[in-house]
């Protein structure tokens, strides 16, 4: 079966190089749409800015939230689907509004990284800083070798999955560490701009006591050109079940260990799930490129170069951080467009249709 050819063309003007274009064609899109219609930015600096676009009755119970640039560089690929829908926005059913989150780290964006200016990485970020910082002594016990070659830095990964297992050594690279500022997968100290943004835009649109359906979308993890929904709502809770209900069967679980995400500290996620009483749910829509290890290597070669300074080796890993979460595959990207046509009408379906 042929692709339509509308699709063909969207896969350019969707996918554009850089966060200043995407910036520029997502606020274009949003002065095109029909009213009523809300902006609301949440700059970082002169040149830097999460955007957001509200869509439909200010008072709509139903909100339909999706969120780009979680991780700065993967902004691309949640830009693409939110450009893709306001080039071909349907009317919204009756009660429901529609808000785009765009760039929630433009920092990251901007610079092809998944953290922020800080080093933050935004999905290890929503944790109480009142409270001690969460251990992760699998980090601790690898965090000399993530700045170690590729070749040295194998061979002590593989003394650590011999020891521990493959769960073990994917939670202490990827679970999320609050000890190395400069190194992978660092919560911060403190809130950083994506989590501050977040807290504007959901007192700005009065967010809570509403039916939410939240997708984050993310890249880089998973089969190649599969779009996992993965769900870290506690199984057995509401938002597990509003979740499966939604979007069926796919949808996976760390908590269960279905997924190919392991549990972390600190998501976006249990941000919005303090907002979801008993309706409503978050999910992750995770696009797959290229193996587990591909992803690693990418990132922790990122993080050496640029604690290093080596602006040689910062523009090569920018490249190669852009291909393994963005691949210029057309092929790649005409998937990403079709799936996330698909959960955005699941998300729609399932906000205007009780079966709880």
């Amino acid at each position: 079966m042929k692709t339509p050819p509308t699709l063909v063309r969207e896969i350019p003007v969707c996918f554009p190089e850089t966060y200043e274009t995407c910036r520029c064609r997502f606020l274009e899109a949003a002065g095109k749409t029909a009213p009523p219609t809300r902006v609301f930015s949440c700059p970082l600096n002169d040149r830097l800015a999460t955007e957001t676009l509200w869509i439909g009755p200010d008072s709509a119970r139903n909100v339909l939230v999706l969120i780009s640039g979680t991780h700065g560089v993967e902004g691309r690929v949640g830009a693409a689907i939110q450009l893709d829908l306001l080039n071909r926005l349907p009317s919204l059913p009756e009660n429901t509004a529609l808000l785009l989150i765009f760039a929630l780290n433009p920092h990251g964006f901007e610079h092809n990284r998944r953290c922020d200016g800080d080093g933050i990485d935004l999905n290890r970020n929503f944790i109480d800083f009142s409270r001690p910082l969460p251990a992760n002594p699998g980090y601790e016990e690898i965090a000399e070798a993530v700045y170690l070659p590729e070749a040295e830095r194998a061979e002590s990964f593989a003394r650590f999955r011999a020891k521990h297992g493959e769960r073990a050594f994917e939670i202490a690279v990827s679970g999320g560490q609050y000890s190395d500022p400069s190194g992978p997968f660092f919560g911060g100290s403190a809130p950083g701009h994506g989590n501050r943004a977040a807290e504007q835009i959901i007192a700005h649109y009065s967010l809570p006591g509403r039916r939410l359906a939240v997708v984050d979308i993310h890249s880089g993890l998973g089969p190649y050109g599969h779009g996992e929904l993965i769900c870290d709502h506690e199984p057995g809770t509401a938002g597990f079940r509003q979740a499966m209900q939604w979007y069926g069967a796919a949808v996976t679980a760390p908590a269960e260990g279905t997924s190919s995400s392991v549990r972390k500290e600190g998501l976006l996620d249990y941000r919005w799930h303090r907002l979801m009483k008993t309706e409503g749910c978050f999910v992750t829509l995770e696009f797959g490129t290229y193996s587990i290890d591909r992803l690693f290597n990418t990132v922790l070669n990122d993080h050496a170069a640029w604690k290093n300074g080596d602006s040689d080796a910062t523009q090569k890993s920018a490249a190669a951080m852009r291909e393994h979460f963005c691949p210029e595959d057309a092929n790649w990207r005409e998937l990403i467009l079709i799936k996330g046509r698909q959960v955005i009408q699941q998300a729609f379906n399932g906000l205007n249709h009780d079966r709880t």
